[in-house]
């Protein structure tokens, strides 16, 4: 799983520096996703005849070409890495069924890694937010006093 991912606008998707992994439509990303699902709960519940599972081979290949499309080529080289083309011919009900759970997982592994990283980030621009706020108050005071209220004097006035 990568350390960081980093969801980039379409047009600075050329510009994938170091070893992030970048996301550049994560709408398309989600809409292929979802089609996915409710594809291999369509494959479970009926069973297709040789045209349906060639259509789904169809369908299945096609999805990852545009997954590859939105994806940075760290992230095209572990999906082409854990995913097997099909077989010549017809595939199998169960070889569908197989390649699409497999699918599945791995981009509903990809989206956990991103609630990660999105949590980690929050958290860390949090810390440096703090750190921030310790640093403009005033000595003395401690973050919470509320930072805005002037110590309190115990000598006369002049």
């Amino acid at each position: 799983m990568p350390d960081e991912i980093e969801i980039l606008p379409g047009d600075q998707a050329a510009v994938d520096e170091g070893p992030k992994s970048a996301i550049t439509e994560p709408s398309k990303l989600m809409r292929i996703a979802v089609m996915l699902r409710e594809l291999q709960g369509e494959v479970r519940r009926a069973s297709p005849d040789q045209a349906g599972r060639d259509r789904l081979r169809t369908v299945h290949e096609r999805a990852l070409h545009e997954l590859c499309d939105v994806l940075s080529p760290d992230l095209q080289d572990e999906l082409r890495d854990l995913t097997l083309p099909f077989e010549d011919g017809t595939p199998t009900e169960s070889e569908i069924l197989i390649s699409q759970a497999q699918l599945v997982g791995w981009l509903e592994g990809l989206f956990q890694g991103i609630q990660v990283t999105l949590f980690n980030q929050q958290a860390q621009a949090r810390a440096q937010f703090e750190q921030m706020r310790r640093r403009g108050l005033p000595p003395g005071s401690s973050p919470d006093d509320g930072g805005d209220e002037r110590p309190t004097s115990t000598g006369q006035y002049l």
